[in-house]
């Protein structure tokens, strides 16, 4: 493959490294975003890595079949970033894309940018398929991958490496040659302005600072008693499910929200959705409430706003819940929104000590939301 040594497009200019580059890659690769999503990086970067990537980093990287390119602000030239391919496979017409930028450029779409304007350029040049690796807690890297037109292909188990000498899975998005311009279609869109409201009751995205509520919610006795199998979280489990939060979003795995009383400002509970079919347009949603706050219509409100969206932009055509047999306070706030019960599935969950548990399932379509 044949690559242009300056390209412009998308508002931003890929250009060769130069000397004068050198502070600005410090700047960059000294961030602490940098350092924790980038392995492989000194710890401190210094100068002296800087010169090392500019006179002989970036130049193996073409020699190798790759890229490196500085990602420059057209009227100025200044460095704001970089990007490049690497891990070629030229067999396959394969190669994954990356990108860094400095703190100072986040915010204003060059990274976006950035990648649309190389992965057009590769795909001009043969290349067939494109890979993007991320790390799930990277939201905006994964953001990234979308605006630029990647989909969310899977997880590779153990493919990251960490400064512990651990291992970690990576997200991969790609690219084909193929594929239609313009940002990736999503299965979970964001809320809008970042919330669904009715002026009593309030959703969110889960973030990870919710991690101490979520534990102390999903350790509650008559919380566990409705999960299946009925075994409360870790600690841990919580802590990295709050992390995962805009992951699972981004990937269309999962939706979770808080629940939050719009007068007080208070957190009352959580709730989620996700897809169970999603060629049939089927999803499915949960919610559980803290004690002090049940009995007062919070988790009806949150299920018919949840409903709502699910029905609207997210574009679900069926939602379906499943609870068990003896919840009948759940019962009630499903009927209450339009849910319809569909009957008892016997042993469909798995219980403690190889038991199986009952499910009796509701669902809701369009024309049933009140």
């Amino acid at each position: 493959m044949s690559f242009e040594q300056v390209v412009e497009a998308h508002g931003v200019r890929l250009r060769p490294f130069r000397a004068e580059d050198v502070p600005d890659v410090v700047d960059g690769l000294a961030d602490p975003v940098s350092q924790r999503f980038m392995t492989g990086l000194p710890s401190p970067y210094t100068e002296v890595d800087a010169r090392w990537w500019v006179d002989a980093g970036a130049p193996a990287a073409w020699t190798g079949g790759g890229a490196a390119y500085a990602v420059a602000d057209p009227a100025t030239d200044r460095l704001l970033g970089t990007v490049g391919l690497s891990n070629p496979v030229p067999a396959r017409g394969q190669a994954e894309i990356g990108y860094w930028v400095r703190a100072a450029a986040r915010g204003r779409g060059v990274a976006t940018a950035a990648t649309r304007a190389l992965a057009e350029h590769a795909f001009a040049a043969g290349t067939a398929r494109l890979e993007l690796l991320t790390d799930a807690e990277n939201g905006p890297s994964q953001r990234v991958a979308l605006a630029a037109g990647f989909r969310y292909e899977g997880s590779r188990r153990s493919a990251g490496s960490a400064r512990d000498g651990g291992r970690h899975d990576l997200l991969a998005w790609v690219r084909l040659a193929g594929d239609p311009p313009g940002p990736a279609a999503r299965l979970l869109p964001d809320l809008p302005d970042g919330v669904l409201t009715d002026q009593v009751v309030a959703l969110r995205r889960l973030a990870p600072g919710d991690a101490e509520l979520m534990h102390r919610l999903h350790s509650r006795p008559e919380v566990v008693a409705n999960q299946a199998p009925p075994v409360p979280p870790t600690r841990e489990a919580i802590e990295r499910r709050c992390r995962l939060a805009e992951s699972g979003w981004l990937t269309g795995e999962i939706a979770r929200l808080l629940i939050i009383d719009v007068s007080s400002g208070e957190p009352v509970g959580s709730c989620g959705l996700s897809y169970t079919d999603v060629a049939g347009g089927e999803a499915s949603v949960g919610y559980a409430l803290l004690p002090d706050w049940r009995g007062r219509g919070y988790a009806t409100r949150a299920v018919r706003l949840l409903a709502a969206w699910a029905f609207g932009a997210a574009g679900v055509a069926r939602l379906a819940a499943g609870t068990v047999p003896d919840n009948i306070a759940s019962h009630r706030v499903l009927e209450r929104v339009g849910f319809h019960s569909e009957g008892l599935q016997r042993g469909r969950l798995p219980g403690l000590d190889g038991t199986r548990l009952d499910d009796l399932t509701f669902a809701l379509l369009p024309g049933d939301l009140r």
